[in-house]
């Protein structure tokens, strides 16, 4: 290209400032160029920190800079939908952030109007290009471990909720807010869609919120089986306040793959006083930095060699679809098969 690709950040928040400060200087062919947040004190801020000096408080007005080729959309998720088709119409490139919207019809709707104006729609499960997961996904398409029988995935954050996300018609709770990287990590990894869910859910760390917010959980469990026979089990959770958890485990007929951990380094300290002591993981932001840095390569990638994303708009749709499954069964108290949804 004759100019690196321009981004614009839509939601100056944690995830979508990993996102900017990466485009800004850790992608080749990329530039920030503008910041949009609806809070001016925070688009200010965001900009000192990229040192560019475009911000914008209305993602319309953002959508007009001829200087932005690209989006990314990080805004909570019931603002996804209006702001992805808004960036389609206007010729703009997306990468998305997780969930990718607050229901599948609304995710059909974006995939539809990426694909009528002919940009990319990537959605921002980071976890596919993790290299501890891509190496068991190699190690499973080796058939190195055999035929796959149960793939265990889980998420524990230390962080409590932001207000909104008690509410769980805005949020759809932790399963959507924590649990979607796990929904499509497993589908990868078991390589298959799922067939039938059934989950259950309780708030065992926030009974300030019980009486306003009945129906919002902390802690969320879900049995899978997949359409190709193999089992699944997911688990997760918020404000577990002992560090942040993400780990997976892949097990075959002939072998088994661990993947990840809650260890923050390699360093293990033995002492009298002690004992054995690890440091923990405390964000994910730590976690998956690399993993951030190669998404948003890979986005770039798409834009400038004109090739599919690695995580599409189905990707999303479909970790959609296993939340709202997901949501009605913890609900019901009942297993729901997807293909009767």
């Amino acid at each position: 290209m004759s100019k690196k690709v321009g981004i614009c950040l839509i939601g100056s928040g944690r995830a979508g400032m990993i996102h900017a400060n990466n485009f800004n200087t850790k992608v080749p062919n990329a530039e920030m160029v503008a910041v949009c947040d609806p809070v001016e004190e925070a688009a200010k801020k965001a900009c000192e920190q990229l040192g560019i000096s475009t911000y914008y408080l209305d993602y319309k007005e953002a959508l007009k800079d001829d200087n932005v080729d690209a989006v990314v959309v990080a805004s909570p998720t019931k603002y996804h939908k209006e702001i992805v088709v808004a960036a389609a119409n206007a010729g703009k490139d997306i990468l998305c952030e997780k969930p990718m919207a607050m229901n599948v019809e609304e995710c059909d709707v974006m995939i539809k109007e990426a694909k009528y104006n002919n940009v990319k729609l990537q959605i921002a499960f980071m976890r596919r290009f993790d290299e501890g997961f891509m190496q068991a996904k190699e190690i499973i398409d080796s058939g190195e471990i055999g035929e796959v029988v149960l793939v265990k995935s889980l998420t524990r954050g230390p962080s409590i909720p932001k207000p909104w996300m008690y509410d769980i018609s805005k949020s759809n709770g932790p399963l959507a807010e924590v649990n979607s990287h796990d929904i499509d990590a497993m589908r990868w990894l078991a390589g298959s869609e799922f067939k039938t869910i059934y989950g259950i859910a309780d708030n065992y760390r926030a009974p300030q919120v019980k009486e306003q917010y009945p129906d919002y959980y902390d802690n969320v469990i879900m049995a899978i089986q997949f359409e190709n026979g193999v089992q699944g089990l997911m688990d997760g959770a918020t404000s577990v306040r002992y560090g942040y958890d993400a780990r997976a485990e892949v097990l075959g007929t002939e072998g088994c793959i661990f993947i990840g951990g809650t260890n923050a380094n390699n360093t293990v300290t033995c002492s009298l006083n002690n004992g054995k002591k690890r440091k923990v993981m405390n964000s994910w932001m730590n976690l998956f930095k690399d993993a951030y840095t190669a998404e948003d390569v890979s986005f770039i990638d798409c834009i400038i060699n004109d090739q599919e994303p690695k995580v599409t708009g189905h990707d999303g749709k479909m970790a959609v679809k296993i939340v709202e499954a997901g949501m009605q069964s913890i609900k019901t108290k009942k297993v729901i098969d997807l293909n009767k949804m």
